[in-house]
């Protein structure tokens, strides 16, 4: 072909899958145009960026590395303009907050409300658990684990998960790292073994199975109300509002979102309830550039333990401070940073 039309394909590839198609890409001689929010990729394989925003497409020479670093400089340029919308936001709150029963200002406030919801405002992602239960929180214990019918997927596991740890997960897909996610939540049980999970930890586990089971007829503030009735609707909207599902989108039916928001309405179902330890498999698939950054940002400011699996060096690099290799039924601690591995991986 003359072009070729990439639309997220590293998503469900693991580490070697990866490194072949950026070889791949880097060898091709004619044009391709790539949907992707893999950091690295793109440093990678492209010389040029298209981005949309705003229902607006410009156009940026070089990598991703470089389009970010000339973004932020307008970014700085904007700064100005972002205070004086504070300002701006400020006033409109205390009229509101004045008026808001005075039948003669009605329409007026109405307009400050929707003025405010469009200017929009995200806090932080992940909120703080009130309490931290002591060790242990979560030990394997000579565990072993096979599906019915089936081969051993690992065999004397030995390990242990606090409220400090940061933990990426990389192997092969097909390895078994979401079924130590599964034994880790409580899913599965080891087929010998024990694993241990203190009674008051409270667990958050986001894969896209929760993302796939959203109910597409109801809208994000609904589906909420519904997981958790009895909550005041505001606080409901806050929580929403905190991951960046804001205004008139609470109310969008869920059909009509992109996979990203509809990741963004599951991260906020599973955190209502203030996690000890979240675990997260493949958490940065669907999600764009600038949702991955913030949810490093939000994984470097939560007070708990995380466990992930993922193959997006950027967002491992980001976020956690260890690095578990899956391979041959063991979960095995990694000496060296993602880069390392990756140049291990490269070399063989």
């Amino acid at each position: 072909p003359d072009l070729l039309l990439l639309d997220e394909p590293t998503n469900h590839l693991d580490l070697h899958a990866v490194l072949w198609l950026e070889s791949y890409l880097v060898k091709w001689p004619k044009t391709f145009i790539v949907v992707s929010h893999a950091r690295e990729f793109l440093n990678t394989v492209v010389t040029d960026i298209l981005h949309l925003h705003g229902q607006k497409l410009t156009a940026y020479k070089g990598n991703y590395d470089t389009f970010e670093r000339t973004r932020e400089e307008q970014i700085k340029n904007q700064v100005k303009a972002f205070e004086s919308n504070e300002r701006s936001r400020a006033h409109m709150q205390s009229f509101i907050d004045k008026f808001r029963y005075n039948a003669k200002r009605a329409s007026l406030v109405q307009s400050r409300i929707k003025a405010l919801e469009q200017m929009g405002h995200v806090d932080e992602v992940f909120p703080t658990p009130d309490d931290r239960p002591g060790p242990p929180i979560i030990s394997f214990s000579d565990a072993s684990f096979g599906y019915p019918g089936g081969p051993i997927l690992f065999k004397n596991l030995n390990f242990g998960i606090d409220l400090d740890s940061r933990i990426a997960m990389v192997g092969p897909n097909g390895i078994g790292k979401s079924t130590i996610l599964k034994l880790i939540a409580g899913e599965l049980q080891p087929s010998s073994g024990t694993v241990f999970r203190s009674a008051k930890v409270r667990i958050a586990v986001f894969s896209q199975h929760h993302v796939d089971g959203l109910d597409l007829s109801s809208n994000p503030l609904l589906y909420m109300m519904r997981c958790f009735p009895g909550v005041p609707e505001q606080k409901l909207r806050a929580h929403l509002g905190s991951f960046g599902v804001t205004g008139n989108l609470a109310l969008q039916p869920m059909y009509t979102l992109s996979g990203g928001q509809k990741s963004r309405v599951a991260f906020a179902k599973i955190t209502f309830k203030k996690p000890h330890i979240i675990l997260l498999d493949e958490p940065s698939n669907h999600l764009d550039l600038d949702a991955v950054e913030a949810l490093i940002q939000g994984l470097v400011l939560f007070q708990g333990g995380i466990l992930m699996v993922s193959h997006d060096e950027h967002l491992i690099s980001g976020s956690v401070e260890e690095l578990w290799v899956v391979s041959e039924g063991k979960a095995t601690p990694f000496h060296g940073t993602f880069h390392d591995y990756k140049k291990m991986l490269q070399s063989r």
